[in-house]
């Protein structure tokens, strides 16, 4: 049997969800005997390829192309499934990230694959993967068997966690993909880079301030607390719909689907979708002056208290604790 994983990079450098999915396939792989194939997909990549040695990769296929150096849904899809039939590869690993979401159902089509999206966790039971993943906007979890022949999982990042070893040697390979102007209908025109900051996706520590800030002119104590704390900044819905903060801020259902170690909500109701997208974070700190506002139900800690007294106090209280 072999094992496929897709390792994602941007820009030259490996998300920390390609770690993830690296060591998960990995450990699967060694359980089930089967041999791992990590793939990297993109343009002047060698460079970075020796890092996945050291998160059990032993085997590296790349597929390079100029026109690859921005994601393109159809020939990233293409490439994937591809590969996959001519590998043989009968399990399928993706991060759940955004073009994990994306990617998992064009290439499931093209390989007639049975999907466990959003896993949380992975098991074997008598030779046979399944997968635990979230249901009904994460208030329940199910155990997840594939019965298509070629089965596709995408892991929820932050969730498996990813630690750095020796590694062994690696064996590089070039992947040659026939691409067409078909396969790149859509082209990338340009790209916004966010700076300063760690993507929600990826961050340990999330600071999220919803419509109890007020108005965007406050969203400042969010952010100073992140930065003490070296987190990123997330938001609610409702403050994304107003115009507050960018979409790539917002959490939730309908946004982005978080799994930090510490996630701090700031005059955030707790509204079933919010919940939905970070509810499996390992510690969750509330405040809110509503003492029964939803989000308690799921906090660690709950602070009922006006956010506007609260943010500066514990900001300044971080900063003398952790000397910054």
């Amino acid at each position: 049997m072999k094992i496929l994983a897709f390792a994602e990079q941007r820009e030259g450098k490996f998300k920390k969800s390609a770690f993830e999915v690296t060591q998960a396939a990995r450990r699967i792989a060694d359980k089930l005997t089967a041999e791992l194939i990590t793939l990297v997909i993109g343009d002047n990549i060698e460079h970075i390829l020796p890092e996945l040695r050291m998160y059990g990769a032993n085997r590296v296929l790349a597929a390079q192309d100029t026109r690859l150096q921005y994601y393109s849904t159809t020939a990233y899809a293409k490439i994937v499934a591809q590969v996959a039939q001519q590998e043989q590869a009968m399990l399928l690993f993706l991060p759940a990230s955004q073009m994990g979401k994306d990617l998992a159902p064009r290439i499931a089509a093209k390989l007639s694959a049975g999907v466990a999206a959003d896993s949380v966790a992975l098991r074997v039971e008598n030779g046979d993967l399944i997968a635990t993943r979230p249901v009904y906007a994460g208030k329940a979890m199910i155990d997840v068997r594939i019965t298509s022949p070629i089965k596709l999982f995408t892991l929820r990042p932050n969730v498996f966690t990813a630690v750095a070893g020796n590694g062994a040697a690696i064996a590089v390979e070039k992947v040659s993909i026939q691409l067409d102007d078909v396969d790149f209908a859509a082209k990338v025109t340009g790209v916004k880079l966010t700076e300063g900051r760690p993507d929600v996706t990826e961050a340990s520590i999330i600071v999220s301030g919803g419509r109890g800030l007020k108005g965007p002119e406050n969203f400042h104590l969010v952010e100073k607390l992140a930065d003490v704390l070296g987190a990123a900044v997330g938001a609610s819905r409702a403050v994304v719909d107003a115009g507050w903060r960018p979409h790539d801020e917002q959490v939730g259902q309908t946004g982005k689907t978080v799994s930090p170690t510490l996630y701090i909500a700031c005059g955030i109701s707790g509204a079933v979708q919010h919940l939905a997208g970070m509810s499996t974070s390992k510690y969750i700190v509330a405040i809110n002056k509503d003492k029964d506002a939803p989000i308690f139900q799921v906090a660690d800690y709950g602070v009922v208290a006006d956010v506007f007294e609260i943010l500066p106090t514990l900001t300044e209280e971080l900063k003398k604790t952790l000397g910054k």
